[in-house]
């Protein structure tokens, strides 16, 4: 079996849904071709044959698997997989973007399937209906709530996703046999009381090991002054998630394995969406030890690995701003991007007031972009070329031809091609924000210079060929080999069109 054909294997054994659509697998032994995500048990390595695309296994006789079937693989069809869309409406659902019926309902006609079918699915992989899922997920969210933060229970049945204060009591009743007052009671009278503020703060739990000062420096390196704020020991932010608005604090808990949120109570509307944000920002669902078990395999990060086995991808808290940032960063140093994306804030994003001097503007919205002209944004110093690769990024996110969030229903390949044909927009970039927006694991910009000189002066078609046993964390590796260096990645000087 070749190297490439291996570290498919490790993807396939992996079940990671990011990788479901771009790759196939046949099974000698059984003359069935399945998705990476099928949940047939794995077959042996040796029996394994890998192809890019249905069309391939079936010239080679392979048939179709009856359980995965796919013909509905991302890419081809609409997803008819039980783990893509449990996996989807959980997100949903963390998001607080799904309700009892007309999400579930959404879910439903984007996957082309009928409701009952989606409910049987979800049965079928976690035992319970539908709406026994929404109702575990909005209880143990509000029984963390209860517990940690100072927030009135009728603030905490809203956040948690009840449409009325009636429901979540009879809900919490009927689960836990007390009402929610009680362990807020017990929660106040086990802290000593909680300090009348119009803060909160909740754990965020990650695996150990995890490398916090190396997140810091990571986000310190390209901080978006006047939205962000980043020191040498928390990480803050101004937020404005669908109507609400307010300011957030991220620091490492003390003898846990855990972040510390701090956010203003203005943001409990959108807390499950903040949540999930936040997880994706700090990569927070990691699993350090598939990942660095998989690349220490590899001689020249076997070391790096071990000097830092807690290493984490930053991942994005808005896919747009990252992207943003990401041009205003091309062929200039990183003081000049920082002086030029301040200069934008101020002009293009909303005042708002916090505890913080430097934190006092919220993200320039893509609508607002979308409407600039080149000579509005090259009058904060910004070349024309530049200038007219942020508009095309801004109006194709508006218009939905573009989306830069993270989930599962993502194409990444088809992502970093669709980043690719926008002016300005080179390999390089496109892979950082799938890297890092999309939460890609496999992305790799071969092109990036600080990675050709870790890797001995190599041309970028060989260190394509490298990466090639790190899949499918190349991710990972590249932060690795970046975090080896003294500097910050580099593009190649052709990467603007």
């Amino acid at each position: 079996m070749t190297r490439e054909n291996h570290t498919l294997y490790e993807a396939l054994t992996a079940r990671d849904a990011r990788f479901d659509g771009v790759f196939f697998v046949g099974v000698s032994s059984t003359g069935i071709y399945c998705r990476p995500i099928c949940p047939a048990k794995t077959p042996k390595e040796d029996n394994c044959r890998f192809f890019n695309g249905p069309q391939e296994a079936e010239r080679e006789g392979y048939r179709p698997c009856l359980r995965c079937r796919p013909e509905l693989s991302p890419g081809s069809a609409p997803v008819d997989d039980s783990q893509r869309i449990v996996h989807l409406i959980v997100q949903r659902i963390e998001e607080g973007t799904m309700d009892d019926d007309g999400g579930l309902e959404a879910v439903a006609g984007q996957f082309e399937l009928g409701s009952r079918h989606i409910r049987r699915i979800i049965r079928k992989e976690l035992g319970v209906s539908p709406i026994q899922l929404i109702l575990t997920r909005r209880l143990l969210l509000a029984k963390q709530l209860l517990t940690e933060t100072s927030l009135s229970v009728t603030e905490i049945a809203f956040a948690s996703g009840f449409s009325s204060l009636r429901r979540f009591n009879d809900a919490f009743i009927k689960r836990y046999g007390m009402q929610p007052s009680r362990l807020r009671k017990k929660a106040v009278d086990d802290a000593g009381g909680f300090a009348g503020t119009d803060t909160s703060t909740l754990q965020l739990s990650y695996r150990p090991p995890y490398d916090w000062l190396g997140i810091l420096a990571f986000l310190k390196a390209r901080e978006l002054k006047g939205v962000e704020l980043v020191t040498d020991d928390f990480y803050a932010r101004t937020v404005h998630l669908d109507k609400s608005k307010g300011w957030i604090k991220v620091t490492q808990a003390r003898n846990k394995n855990a972040l510390m949120l701090e956010f203003t109570h203005g943001l409990s509307p959108v807390l499950p969406a903040l949540l999930n944000r936040l997880r994706g920002l700090f990569d927070l669902n990691a699993r350090p030890d598939v990942i660095n078990k998989h690349l220490r395999k590899d001689k020249i990060l076997r070391p790096l690995i071990k000097a830092n086995p807690g290493t984490r991808v930053p991942g994005a808290f808005n896919g747009f701003e990252l992207g943003l940032r990401a041009i205003l960063g091309q062929q200039v140093t990183v003081k000049a991007a920082t002086t030029i994306s301040c200069r934008m804030v101020e002009t293009l994003g909303e005042p708002i007031a916090t505890p913080y001097g430097e934190l006092n503007y919220l993200t320039p919205s893509p609508v607002t972009i979308a409407k600039a002209s080149v000579e509005d944004l090259a009058n904060h110093g910004i070349v024309r070329a530049r200038c007219k690769s942020i508009i095309a990024l801004a109006q194709a996110h508006v218009s939905g031809d573009l989306s830069l969030d993270s989930g599962v229903h993502h194409d990444p390949n088809a992502t970093i091609e669709r980043l690719a044909k926008l002016p300005g927009i080179g390999p390089w970039t496109a892979h950082y924000i799938a890297m890092r927006a999309l939460r890609w694991p496999d992305a790799f910009p071969k092109e990036d210079i600080a990675i050709r000189n870790n890797l001995g002066g190599v041309s970028a078609k060989r260190a394509e060929q490298i990466s090639q046993a790190w899949r499918p964390w190349r991710s990972y590796a590249v932060i690795h080999l970046w975090k080896r260096c003294a500097h910050s990645p580099s593009r190649p000087k052709g990467e603007r069109k």
